[in-house]
């Protein structure tokens, strides 16, 4: 079974295995398991001896951010940012168990959050279970931040360039920006809430400092909650836009077919009166007929596009 397992005293790191991890005691003690199968499973079962419910709760297939409070630890599920999109999610999970000196955290796909953490903990800066889960707290919003600036500062930019000659265009970003909003949305305002939660859980293995940490980490998740709803209204503002502009665009080649219409109308009318196989047509046998019924048709052109002219049909 692939893992990570490092063991902290007074934050220096040192790896050792699984097993090690599990018998040695220290300031703090982290298992990371980067996959789940049923190999995971039965190592968290037989192995570390954890409680059904924690290890149901660590390999869950479909989860969502949330803090549960369990015996002397805590469970706690969040969403970050992967290399790799998850059955659709723009974000993945990590879901952590800690209690006093030691944690377990389970991903399925590869967080970018947990490479960052991992550069917090050979820099010396994890002492305790409180500051490993407020680092993979402030990593997992630090990387969406940029991200969900990015959705705001596209939106920007098409609502600059809006105009009737971009309207596929811009349809087609308004759509992947709002449906990104859309993903992103759906679990920060949770993973705000699990936040807020576990700041305000009990036990002496998070500190003051950590319930800051992790406070912060809660409103930055509220902000950008907050801005990616902001995104949303304002991608179907802009979508309505463009689905107006579209139909503007419709209208005004209606009206021109329209008008083409109705200058060959009265054409098409004296044309095909005059084209009958009957006999007793006036003047069929005039040379000169053909010439005044196309200068009468040219005339009743230019007299309806007139008519158009000065009614400003042209210009709606």
């Amino acid at each position: 079974m692939e893992a990570y397992c490092v063991r902290f005293v007074r934050g220096q790191a040192t790896a050792i295995t699984p097993d090690e991890a599990l018998a040695v005691r220290g300031d703090l003690v982290w298992i990371h398991l980067p996959q789940i199968d049923d190999e995971t499973r039965g190592w968290l079962h037989e192995r570390a001896a954890l409680d059904d419910y924690v290890v149901d709760a660590l390999t869950a297939t479909e989860t969502r951010p949330r803090c549960e409070a369990f015996g002397e630890g805590a469970f706690l599920n969040l969403r970050g940012r992967s290399q790799a999109a998850l059955d659709g999610d723009l974000l993945a999970s990590v879901r952590i168990w800690a209690e006093k000196g030691r944690v377990f955290s389970v991903t399925r796909k590869s967080l970018i959050a947990v490479g960052m953490v991992k550069a917090e903990a050979k820099g010396g800066h994890l002492h305790d279970p409180g500051d490993l889960i407020t680092a993979f707290a402030a990593a997992i919003t630090a990387d969406l931040d940029p991200d969900v600036a990015q959705l705001g500062d596209e939106l920007d930019d098409c609502e600059e360039r809006i105009d009737a000659s971009r309207i596929f265009e811009l349809r087609r970003t308004v759509s992947k920006v709002r449906i990104a909003a859309i993903g992103y949305r759906r679990f920060l305002s949770p993973q705000r809430a699990a936040l807020e939660k576990l700041a305000a859980l009990p036990g002496d293995w998070l500190g003051d400092d950590d319930r800051l940490h992790l406070a912060a980490a809660a409103d930055r998740a509220a902000r950008m909650a907050e801005e990616l709803e902001s995104i949303r209204e304002r991608s179907a503002l802009m979508h309505e836009t463009l689905s107006d502009l579209r139909a503007e665009q419709i209208d005004t080649r209606s009206l021109v077919i329209s008008i083409a219409a109705l200058v060959f109308l009265p054409l098409t009318f004296i044309t095909g009166l005059y084209g009958m196989n009957v006999a007793n047509l006036p003047y069929a046998q005039e040379p000169w007929a053909f010439d005044a019924i196309a200068g009468l048709c040219a005339v009743i052109a230019a007299g309806v596009v007139i008519y158009f002219v000065q009614r400003h049909w042209f210009t709606r």
